[in-house]
Formats: C-alpha cells, sequence, structure tokens
C-alpha cells in the first residue's frame, strides 16, 4: 500500500466521518427463500429497513434468486432501492464435475445485479447452477463467472468463501491468488467482504472471523481492492434467534437440547441497526461502511412489471393473428349456432355474420373487439390450438370451468363446451376492458394424458420457453406448533392437544395465531397458564408463514415468448421437472404467460367408462352431447348417489342434494356455487333450498333485483349477479361491475 493512501487512512480516523444510518446498506440477508434458514420475511424486513433509516437493501438467497420479484415489489411500496442479488456456491472444480470424495466442497459468494444486463446474466448463473451444477448445492464454476460477469457486483463473502476459506487456513498467497483473479474478472466491481461478527468490538464477536477479517484487509490493501461490510442477516430481530434455532433443527431433524447440531446460536445474525455497525466500524475502516451505500448507489435494476408477454403465434404467411382468429370464431360460431349442410370451410366471414343470430353476432363481435383492443389474439390462437390437438388425440378435457366459460369466442374455439348466451353468463367477468390483466383458462385435463399436452406445448414452443411454476409450502399455525413441539421433545400427545387447540381456517383462509391466541378463549387460557404452551406458542408465531417446503405447482406452466431464462431463473425440481425459481404471483407480475393445466382423475376415469362402454356395448358416447334433461340421472342425485362425481360426493354436499330434490340442470349448478363456507354461513344455501320445494316464499330486496335474482328464487348465488345488479340498478359498466365484483369476493372496503 503506498504512503499517500496509508496518510488518507488516518486523516480519516482522526477526523472520523459523520457517518448516519443511510450511509450503510445492508447487502448480505437471508429471506425465508435460503429454505429452512433463512427466517426473515420479505415485506417486514423492507420495513424494518425502512424504520431504521435506511435508503436500500439487497436480498441474497442461498443458491436462488425465488425472492426477487417479491423484494423488487415491496421495497419500490416503501421508497426503499431493490438490490437482486444471490449467495451463490463456486465448485471446487468446474461445475459439471460431480466425483465423491472431490466435488462435495464449495465455495460461497455473493452477486449482485448492477443493472438489467447483470440481472440476466445472474439469473442465467443460477438457472446453469441449479440445472447442470447441482450437486450437493447449486454450483457455478470460474469460467462461467468470467463468461456472465458482465453487470454483476461480488462480494467475496463469508468464511465459506474462498477467500475467507484460504486465510482460515492460514494461505496468504493462494488467497492473493483468487483475490487477483475476482479481481482481474470483475475489476472495480469486486469488494473483499468484511463480516461484522469479526470486528473486535462486536457484543459477540467470532475470534477467528476477528483473524480473517484483518487478513482481509491486509490483502484488499496490498492489492488495491475496496472493502465493505456485511451483516450476513438471518432472522430480523435479535429476539428471533432462538426461533431460528428451532428452523435449523427443522432443516436438520434435530432437537434443540442437542448436542454437535448444527447451530449458529453463537452469533448475532440479525438486521443489525447501522448506528451499532457504523459505531464499530466508523472508528476502524469508514470505507467498509460508505462502500455498502456506494454499491447500493451503483446497483440500479429496473424490472417492467405488468408487461404481456404473449409468445408469437405460428401463422401462414401473409395472415395476422387478429384475421386467422377472427377467420376461426366465425367458422366455429357457425358449427355452434347454425345447423347447416354446406362445408363452413367455403364461406366468407361476412357470408357466415349474415346467416348467425343477431345476439350472437353481437356477442362475438363485441369479444373479438376487446379481445383485439387488449392484445390478446395470440393467446386463444394458442390456447385453441393445443385443446384442438389433444381433442383430436383422444384427450378428454373439462368442459370448461370458472370465467372463461363467460366466452362466446372460447365456446367457438372448442375451448369451453359452454353456451354463455343459454345460462346468462357475462363476460367481463372473464377480460375486464377496464383493468389489462392477462386471462386465465382453468384447463382440466385427464390426469393420464396432462404431460402429452405439455409435450406438445414444448415442441410448438421449443423447451426452452416452457415450464413448470414453483410452489412453496408455507408453516401454517397448526404446522408450526407441531414442528416446534418435535423440535423441544414436547410429548406427542401434549403436541397433538395443543395443535388440534388451533381453530380451522374459515372460508379457507388461516387464522394467525398470534390472533387466536387473544381472540379464542380457549387458547388465551392454555396460553395463560401453560408455561409449555406459551413458549410452544410463541416460537410457533415466529415461524407462522415460512417457508417450509418447495414443489412444481399442481397445474401452473410457462410458455414465454423468447427463451424463458430471459424472464424467470429456473431449477430442477421433484423427478426432474424444469421449474421457474418464480411462483405463480411473480410470474403474473411479469406478465408471462401461466397456462392451468390441471391434471384431473375424474375426466380419465369418465374417458375408462367411454371405452369400456365401447367395448361391451358397440357405442360410442359424445361426452359433450350427452342430454342435461335425463331423468334417472335426476333420481340419482335426489337420493345422493354422488360417489365420484366431482364436487358432489362429500357427505354435506349428498345431504343437501337429499333435501334440494333437484330436477333440472341449473339446480345442480346452484348447488356447486351455494355449497361453500360463506353461503352457508348465511344461510343462503337452505334458504335456497326452501324456495325451490316452496316451503318459503319468494322475495326480493328490491323490484329493481328481480331480473338478476329471478332464476335463483331471489337468493343472491352467483357472481355474475352481483355484477348484474350493479349494472342495471347503480348503471354501472361491465368493467366498473367486475372491479366491484373482485372488490366483495376479497373484501376489499376501500374499493
Amino acid at each position: 500500500m503506498g504512503s499517500k493512501k496509508s496518510q488518507s487512512k488516518k486523516a480519516i480516523v482522526k477526523d472520523p466521518l459523520k457517518l448516519g444510518n443511510e450511509d450503510f446498506v445492508h447487502l448480505h440477508n437471508h429471506t425465508h427463500y435460503s429454505l429452512l434458514d433463512g427466517l426473515q420475511k420479505m415485506q417486514p424486513m423492507v420495513a424494518r429497513v425502512k424504520e431504521l433509516g435506511m435508503s436500500a437493501v439487497a436480498d441474497t438467497d442461498h443458491g436462488t434468486m425465488s425472492g426477487a420479484v417479491e423484494l423488487y415489489t415491496e421495497a419500490q411500496k416503501e421508497n426503499i432501492k431493490p438490490i437482486i442479488g444471490m449467495e451463490t456456491y463456486v465448485a471446487a472444480r468446474a461445475h459439471t464435475d460431480k466425483e465423491p470424495g472431490k466435488d462435495k466442497p464449495n465455495y460461497h459468494l455473493i452477486l449482485l445485479a448492477m443493472n438489467n444486463v447483470g440481472y440476466q446474466n445472474l439469473m442465467r448463473l443460477s438457472t446453469i447452477a441449479n440445472l447442470e451444477g447441482y450437486y450437493y448445492r447449486p454450483r457455478i464454476d470460474h469460467k462461467l463467472l468470467e463468461k456472465y460477469s458482465e453487470g454483476v457486483i461480488a462480494l467475496s463473502g463469508c468464511m465459506g468463501g474462498e477467500l475467507g476459506d484460504a486465510l482460515r487456513q492460514e494461505q496468504y498467497e493462494q488467497a492473493k491468488e483468487i483475490a487477483t483473479w475476482y479481481k482481474k474478472v470483475f475489476g472495480d466491481r469486486y469488494y473483499i467482504e468484511l463480516q461484522d461478527h469479526g470486528h473486535p468490538d462486536h457484543p459477540m464477536k467470532w475470534d477467528e472471523q476477528v483473524r480473517v477479517n484483518k487478513e482481509l484487509m491486509k490483502l484488499a490493501d496490498e492489492i488495491d481492492i475496496p472493502v465493505t461490510v456485511t451483516g450476513d442477516a438471518h432472522y430480523l430481530n435479535a429476539d428471533d434467534q432462538e426461533a431460528h434455532e428451532i428452523l435449523l433443527c427443522v432443516q436438520t431433524g434435530s432437537f434443540l437440547d442437542e448436542d454437535n447440531r448444527m447451530s449458529l446460536k453463537d452469533f448475532e445474525l440479525f438486521l443489525a441497526d447501522p448506528k451499532d455497525i457504523i459505531d464499530r466500524w466508523g472508528k476502524t475502516r469508514p470505507d467498509a461502511v460508505t462502500n455498502t451505500r456506494t454499491i447500493a448507489e451503483r446497483c440500479n435494476v429496473e424490472l417492467e412489471l405488468g408487461k404481456i408477454l404473449i409468445p408469437k403465434f405460428p401463422l401462414p404467411d401473409g395472415v395476422t393473428e387478429k384475421s386467422y382468429l377472427d377467420d376461426l370464431v366465425f367458422k366455429g360460431l357457425m358449427n355452434r349456432y347454425v345447423p347447416q349442410e354446406i362445408n363452413v370451410e367455403s364461406l366468407r366471414i361476412d357470408e357466415i355474420k349474415k346467416k348467425l343470430p343477431k345476439n350472437v353476432l353481437e356477442r362475438a363481435e363485441f369479444e373479438l373487439q376487446i379481445i383485439h383492443q387488449m392484445g390478446f389474439n395470440g393467446y386463444f390462437l394458442i390456447i385453441a390450438d393445443f385443446m384442438n390437438w389433444g381433442k383430436d388425440q383422444g384427450i378428454i378435457f373439462g368442459p370448461g370451468r370458472g370465467s372463461a366459460a363467460g366466452s362466446i369466442i372460447a365456446y367457438s374455439l372448442n375451448i369451453t363446451e359452454l353456451d354463455p348466451l343459454a345460462y346468462d353468463l357475462l363476460f367481463e367477468r372473464f377480460l375486464n376492458p377496464e383493468r389489462i390483466s392477462m386471462p386465465d383458462i382453468d384447463i382440466d385435463i385427464q390426469d393420464t394424458r396432462r404431460d402429452e399436452v405439455i409435450q406438445y406445448c414444448v415442441e410448438k414452443y421449443g423447451d426452452d420457453r416452457v415450464a413448470n411454476i414453483v410452489t412453496f409450502g408455507r408453516m401454517a399455525a397448526r404446522n408450526a406448533v407441531r414442528d416446534v413441539s418435535r423440535v423441544l421433545r414436547v410429548p406427542y400427545g401434549e403436541a397433538d392437544r395443543l395443535a388440534k387447540m388451533i381453530p380451522p381456517p374459515i372460508q379457507g383462509r388461516h387464522i394467525p395465531l398470534e390472533v387466536s391466541v387473544k381472540e379464542n378463549t380457549e387458547l388465551a387460557n392454555e396460553y395463560e397458564r401453560n408455561e409449555t404452551a406459551k413458549r410452544v406458542f410463541d416460537l410457533a408465531m415466529r415461524l407462522e408463514g415460512t417457508i417450509r417446503s418447495h414443489g412444481v405447482h399442481a397445474a401452473g406452466v410457462v410458455i414465454a415468448p423468447d427463451d424463458i431464462v430471459k424472464f424467470v431463473p429456473l431449477e430442477k425440481a421433484q423427478k426432474g421437472v424444469i421449474a421457474t425459481q418464480y411462483s405463480m404471483g411473480p410470474v403474473e407480475d411479469l406478465g408471462l404467460l401461466k397456462m392451468d393445466f390441471l391434471g384431473l382423475s375424474n375426466l380419465t376415469i369418465i374417458n375408462n367408462a367411454l371405452r369400456i362402454i365401447k367395448k361391451v356395448h358397440k357405442k360410442t358416447i359424445d361426452i359433450d352431447s350427452i342430454p342435461l334433461d335425463d331423468k334417472k340421472t335426476y333420481e340419482l342425485l335426489q337420493r345422493g348417489e354422488t360417489t365420484g362425481i366431482f364436487q358432489f360426493e362429500s357427505s354435506g354436499m349428498k345431504r343437501y342434494l337429499k333435501e334440494l330434490q333437484p330436477t333440472e340442470f341449473d339446480d345442480i349448478i346452484a348447488m356447486g356455487a351455494l355449497y361453500r363456507p360463506g353461503p352457508l354461513t348465511a344461510g343462503l344455501t337452505d334458504s335456497f333450498i326452501k324456495r325451490k320445494n316452496k316451503l318459503e316464499s319468494v322475495s326480493y330486496p328490491h323490484q329493481a333485483f328481480q331480473t338478476a335474482l329471478e332464476s335463483t328464487f331471489g337468493v343472491l348465488v352467483f357472481q355474475e349477479q352481483v355484477m348484474r345488479i350493479s349494472r342495471d340498478v347503480c348503471g354501472f359498466s361491465g368493467g366498473e361491475a367486475d372491479t366491484l365484483r373482485k372488490a366483495i369476493g376479497k373484501k376489499k372496503r376501500d374499493v
């Protein structure tokens, strides 16, 4: 180190910089996406950063970027700068080497995206690490770092990094070679990381880290590499430490009182107050503090959320998506609504329009206009293509479920088998023209052939553009209580009793344990009087909502308009399935085309029944053309003999069917909507049954509601009825009516 540099450092010590909380940024943090290792959740972490007066924060989870979009959205809400990163693992040799005994060791390295090129490179590195380099951990190597270093800032990492490990083993010259290599690759984007618990004044200093930090500073000054200090936070507050130890025990299957288990209790790994870090480092290495802010200022990634990223549908020459869709739609409408002898393929659109019923034509033109205006022509072409291919292969699909059944375009393209005009279904519930968001069609497929449909999409759009979607399993209150109890060696019987005291979810929503111990009398008494229960519940409250597992979403598949790694990083899930590292929410936020391919065993049963009938009785039955007024079927339903019938086989549903005595298809539709917690609790189900059987008089809250409620005996059953009432009574547009419907469903009182 030159003498001038030494003098300037001494000058800083003599005249300490007036550093404030905004001068420090936490650049090394683990959230609960560092599975069963990090305890921080994104929103509380960002809120705490803001509360402590910092202006930015990084997320650097172990080997994954799963939290990147959530960090970005939560940080933006709080006006905090999000720094997207990860703590990657560097292989001892090449990332593809997986020889037992030689390739198990790996080294930690912090990588931060400096700009959008860096973000792209991080996604690429994380994907390669997970798909090609996985051996105990998702690994990269030096060659990959050289190839994808642009736009990336690297911190040398903790004691488990290449630099820290070499110095820990007193191999200073080797450490110097490593640091020199990283400096050559990253230039001024490489920083030597000093961990806060290696400062001599830290209340829980680790002597070995103190020694290594000293060597790191010497090395940094010798070869002119800037230093930066990090906290390596794994949990939010100091008093979360015991809960974090419980989490580590869940990860390793250990007990809390067990000797020689994996533990971090000798370290303070919470999101430290910058004031404390500045008090320590401001006197000795103020540059280690100010460099954290410098790094934060250099990091400027901008994610474009809310885009519409639909793949281009392969089209014949000279044809646009709109003209191609229009042609398919009008020919489909002709087949659906106009029984004809002539060949539909030979008709022009203007000829077809003259033959269609007026209400059909008006509805189709209205929907096509909105679909084109919102840029979704390609979306419908993609769905219609793989569904019609599947049906041609004899694959059984569901007739249509959810809001897509309200589209006459979906009906014309054979995406659904339900005529929305016959059932008075509203298109705006499916596509709201006043709120641009990706349409969502639920596609039910016989479960034995779901993979064939996905494979067709892979072959059509490219295997580098299609992936499954990850899903994260979070600890609900009961699971958290059971996990904590096991780790604390609470006897199984007692643990089971405590878990079962927790109230079940209401309308599918879990009640936070923090609320239950105050509002549930039995639970509150147990909490106050039983010391074991109090300790278990207190720890469970801290763990509740934490990610406990991850797997593949049962239905979600993404089809990207380009190489999918340009939009989301990938990982390898169970059985070698390729999945996104981002879950359903972030995938939707990015605007990617998300398909719900749900495999249903009920459809396989139907397929098998049709096959057996054909073989035994020599009859071919078209499942989409069976009559909906078959008397024997209704007698079966009236007796409650519905075992094996989707959504109608529970004991409660059977009881209500016996009471209702359904006589027409509308009764069945209504029961599907009324057998839910809300209507059951409100007495709507009982009222509908009584009115259907003339045991209660039909009345309306207001005469203006009659048109909307007449078909259901004055009982509000369907979401479409809410939309129709708001249109008829309040003069809402279709889009406004849909916004109100959604707000009611999600209990958004402000909307």
